[in-house]
């Protein structure tokens, strides 16, 4: 007698979820929708390196797992080239953006998705609070190609490293272990990123602190582009369901992300 082959169940079950939804997408009776992902930690992590980590796989997951009429997949981009992926219909989506973001001359409608972070200064704990009254003559470490409110929403790199003295990096990692170790004075994250941070290096929560002064506000929309295969009332209706029934806290929450009713 041949022996059958030991089959790994939950491998196989998934295998078989993702075969069946390639099918049905082929045959039309599932409508796929592709999801821009560009590295915005916690948000998405590192998805041009098939990084399956952050809270967009996990919003898509959630999406996915509510209804069959949709199939959300994501599609790497990156910060700067998801504007032209967009306009040139290779993603349907953007999600954790703001219309200010370089938007506004990008046809598309916007979707309140009810979430709302904030982006904040990290120094050295004993600067005290007052260190963040003022940016004269800090030197900054700064994400590269992110907007922040501080300048006028101005992204531009020589514009950022003249005014304000500013280290360009891609890791926000980097950008806080350079104010631990003194090469750069405040640097700035999102409360959610600076949580995790913490949680992966508890060392760190005694050395560096968080301003009381807000940056920006992250209320963050779900952005269509036209032509888009969901329209903006069904997807703000999935949204709700997730809102409702309590799986968007269970992702959000632990990030220090409101979670709360779309804004009129």
């Amino acid at each position: 007698m041949i022996p059958l082959p030991r089959l790994n169940l939950p491998s196989f079950l998934l295998l078989l979820a993702a075969s069946l939804v390639a099918g049905l997408i082929q045959a039309g009776e599932v409508v796929e929708v592709k999801v821009g992902a560009a590295h915005f930690p916690p948000y998405t992590v590192r998805p041009e390196q098939g990084a399956d980590t952050g809270l967009l796989p996990q919003l898509a997951e959630a999406l996915n797992r509510l209804q069959g009429q949709y199939h959300f997949v994501l599609v790497p981009t990156s910060i700067p080239r998801r504007f032209g992926d967009f306009q040139q219909g290779r993603t349907d989506l953007a999600i954790f953006e703001n219309p200010l973001w370089g938007w506004q001359d990008i046809p598309h409608q916007s979707v309140d998705m009810g979430l709302e972070d904030a982006e904040v200064f990290v120094a050295l704990a004993a600067r005290g609070q007052h260190y963040f009254d003022s940016l004269e003559g800090k030197r900054l470490a700064l994400f590269n190609g992110y907007h922040y409110a501080f300048a006028g929403f101005n992204a531009d790199p020589a514009y950022l490293k003249q005014r304000y003295r500013a280290t360009l990096t891609y890791s926000h990692d980097s950008n806080l272990s350079m104010v631990e170790r003194g090469r750069a004075d405040m640097a700035l994250v999102t409360r959610s990123y600076l949580s995790d941070f913490l949680r992966r290096n508890p060392g760190s929560g005694q050395a560096l602190m968080a301003s009381q002064r807000v940056d920006q506000v992250y209320h963050h929309y779900a952005l269509l582009r036209p032509g888009a295969p969901i329209s903006p009332a069904a997807f703000a209706g999935l949204m709700r369901q997730l809102r409702e029934n309590g799986e968007l806290l269970r992702i959000f929450q632990p990030f220090r992300i409101t979670v709360e009713a779309p804004q009129d």
